[in-house]
């Protein structure tokens, strides 16, 4: 069987984040990917200067569409800025017996809005019961649980459990926004606690970090890895994204990771085949 993931999130028109970002990991991952399209940006590394809502009926025939087609192995949500939109994605979800790896794209590395205050809490009702991995940064978790950004692991564990009660079946919370040497992710299921560190990088070319890190773990997911597995998994692979993206010379503000570091000639260390080790 072909390894298959579909994205449901919004379009980057420059190319970094969203819906592109996802396919070019899918396909740095060696699984197919599909796409569902909830949004177009008008976006580049320096910010957003206009974003489109896809009508609801479009999005929910794209998701008809790819799904009574398509053998999908994992399905990735990111961007879905309105309540119309998540309504009909949460439904369709559940037309067809799917979990997903729920990103909950807020705020794009720009800092510019992409959900609208009041779809925050049907985002809560409708797809956080339907995540199989929820994978928010500490400003995410805040937002989603009304606490003030975690300062600590005691705050993160107690911002983790509210999200599990909320029916996420696992949550990786990302330390991305956090200080220190060390950038790590923690992800809390019922399986227990699982600590993902890996030295952080000091570049100017992170943007789609969060679409790539949760693209990669539904990628692991559509390979048939276990949760666990596919996120250790999805950490490396941004790590060496994150480490060659100065490689890349994109545009005049935030540019993106190098989603094909394997592939593109260099020879350097870091450019190894990314493996299960965390």
């Amino acid at each position: 069987m072909t390894a298959i993931a579909v994205t449901i999130a919004g379009s980057d028109s420059g190319g970094g984040a969203g819906i592109q970002a996802d396919l070019k990991t899918f396909s740095a991952l060696g699984v197919y990917g599909a796409s569902v399209v909830t949004a177009v940006t008008a976006q580049n590394t320096r910010g957003v200067s206009a974003v489109e809502d896809i009508s609801p009926a479009v999005v929910a025939a794209q998701i008809d569409a790819v799904f009574s087609d398509l053998a999908v192995g994992s399905v990735k949500i990111g961007m879905v800025s309105r309540r119309e939109t998540i309504g009909v994605v949460a439904a369709g979800l559940r037309r067809y017996d799917k979990l997903a790896v729920v990103d909950p794209v807020m705020v794009a590395t720009s800092g510019d809005h992409l959900m609208r205050s009041d779809a925050i809490a049907t985002l809560k009702e409708e797809l956080l019961p339907l995540a199989l991995v929820l994978t928010p940064n500490l400003p995410e978790a805040a937002l989603l649980t009304g606490r003030a950004i975690a300062e600590n692991e005691t705050e993160i564990s107690r911002q983790a459990e509210m999200l599990l009660k909320l029916g996420a079946r696992s949550v990786l919370m990302k330390g991305g926004h956090a200080r220190g040497r060390d950038a790590i992710d923690i992800l809390y299921s019922d399986m227990g606690v699982l600590h993902l560190s890996r030295p952080r990088i000091e570049t100017r070319n992170d943007h789609g970090t969060g679409c790539t890190l949760s693209a990669a773990i539904a990628a692991g997911l559509a390979k048939g890895e276990p949760i666990a597995g596919a996120v250790i998994a999805a950490k490396t692979y941004l790590h060496d994204a994150l480490v060659a993206a100065d490689d890349l010379t994109i545009g005049q503000g935030r540019g993106p990771v190098h989603h094909f570091h394997h592939w593109w000639g260099s020879n350097r260390e870091h450019n190894a085949v990314p493996s299960n080790d965390a």
